[in-house]
């Protein structure tokens, strides 16, 4: 400190042309101090407008820099809900779910066996982030919301007991009032949802929705297994235990009432209990077998399609009539009701103008009732039916045009009018054209073998037609295609 105002002092001398003596009095050493008191004032200004220079972007903007203690080790980001491991080392609770999730049981850092899975929630750094992002919001930084505590496996299995408990005293209001507390956890994030689940509440509702479904006063069950219903749908996909207490006579017939009742959510989540049920090769058989044993379930799901909830839902409508028709044992009978219900032009009308996911499984469904006579007698009457396949083979998907393949073929093989009927119509379509292309640039096997066997029988009544341009077709259409 010496030498540098030793230095100082000599550098003023000279700036002043040696006003003053070799050996300062009092008032001239104010003056030294003083000019090195500016002098570094100066520099640490400086340095602080390099800092922020250093810290703008390339637009001029200002990048701000998030303090470390605040970053989750695994993300490198801001932590919205700091939680500290027993290894004392802080993470952003998302993150460090994911890596025990993962199959590890070390502590990320510093790699040290992990005492309790359980991560410990950090007040004291969440405060000071929350603090920090107050102090910053005029970059646009948003304060971090105070996080609500995750339901713990403990907590569930106590209220999965409580539910237990009121369906063996066959206490309504208090199920119900459990499982809208469960639905209500299972909502606030996930990782309630898969702790909830993971504990066997898929199983413990469809045990109380089966249980109420038999009680001898439905009507007054009505409120608590809507509620019960609604939990259960945010436990999907269910374990087979929770669908062995679904597949039952009265748990089914439940269902199908919900499905046939004006109200909109309870219809939905009917739908998609159903579709969860039929999904599973385990349970689809005796589940198929019971619902064609139900009066009105054709009609219930044909109300679903015809006057859609969401698509959603007529998706789900559509995936449980198609396994209806073609893997029940009474599949023919519920063809002919679906044929006089009338769903062949409403499936066309459908087809016209879809999303891909719902032009597959409506084409599924037509597919199905061609297997019968009544079925393709009313679907070869169908102005819409030829052009609409012909025009979604190679447009939407593979499995869209193995199904239009599927069902031209079916059409087709047994012509038997004289001037060509339906084969005439797919000619002038451009059908030829389409499935020669098709051809070339290669189906499987089943699908193949049927192209070739529809271009043999095209070419039989090819000289007696001109093709067209299949868009001719639809100019009267009001939609587009």
């Amino acid at each position: 400190m010496l030498n540098i105002a030793q230095s100082n002092f000599k550098s003023i001398q000279q700036n002043t042309n040696n006003s003053f003596s070799l050996n300062p009095n009092k008032k001239q050493r104010e003056i030294i101090f003083s000019s090195m008191m500016i002098s570094s004032w100066r520099k640490r200004r400086a340095a602080k407008r390099a800092e922020k220079e250093q810290q703008r972007n390339e637009n001029g903007e200002m990048e701000l820099t998030i303090p470390r203690d605040f970053r989750c080790p695994i993300s490198l980001d801001l932590m919205n809900d700091p939680v500290t491991l027993s290894s004392g080392i802080t993470y952003d609770r998302e993150s460090i779910e994911k890596w025990i999730e993962a199959g590890n049981f070390t502590c990320p850092l510093t790699n040290q066996v992990l005492r309790s899975l359980e991560p410990i929630p950090n007040h004291v750094i969440r405060r000071k982030i929350q603090d920090w992002c107050v102090e910053n919001r005029s970059y646009g930084i948003e304060r971090i919301p105070t996080p609500r505590v995750p339901i713990s496996s403990m907590e569930v299995s106590g209220i999965l007991s409580k539910i237990d408990f009121a369906c063996k005293k066959l206490d309504n209001e208090g199920c119900r009032a459990l499982a809208a507390k469960l639905k209500a956890l299972a909502k606030e994030s996930e990782r309630n949802k898969r702790c909830i689940a993971t504990n066997g509440a898929g199983a413990a509702l469809s045990e109380a929705f089966a249980t109420f479904s038999v009680a001898s006063s439905f009507g007054e069950n009505v409120a608590v297994l809507e509620e019960i219903l609604s939990a259960l749908i945010t436990m999907f996909p269910l374990d087979g235990e929770a669908k062995g207490y679904i597949v039952s006579a009265p748990a089914l017939r439940c269902l199908i009432w919900f499905l046939s009742s004006g109200d909109l959510s309870r219809r939905r989540n009917s739908v998609l209990a159903l579709k969860e049920l039929v999904s599973s090769m385990e349970d689809q058989r005796k589940t198929l077998n019971l619902l064609s044993n139900i009066e009105g379930v054709i009609e219930a799901f044909f109300k679903l399609i015809k006057n859609p909830v969401c698509s959603t839902s007529t998706k789900a409508s559509l995936t449980i009539i198609y396994h209806m028709i073609t893997s029940s044992s009474t599949s023919q009978k519920q063809v002919i009701k679906l044929v006089n219900l009338g769903v062949i032009p409403l499936l066309l009308e459908t087809l016209v103008d879809t999303e891909r996911a719902m032009c597959e499984k409506a084409l599924g469904v037509l597919d199905g009732i061609v297997n019968n006579e009544q079925g393709r007698e009313m679907a070869c009457n169908n102005a819409l039916m030829i052009p609409v396949l012909v025009k979604k083979i190679l447009r939407v998907s593979n499995s869209a045009t193995e199904f239009s393949v599927s069902i031209l073929y079916k059409l087709c093989k047994d012509e038997q009018k004289e001037d060509g009927g339906v084969l005439v119509e797919a000619l002038q379509v451009g059908a030829f054209q389409k499935l020669l292309l098709l051809l070339q640039l290669g189906c499987v096997e089943k699908t193949k073998q049927r192209v070739s066997d529809l271009l043999k029988m095209l070419n039989l009544h090819r000289n007696k037609v001109e093709c067209v341009d299949p868009m001719d077709q639809f100019k009267n259409l009001k939609r587009p295609f």
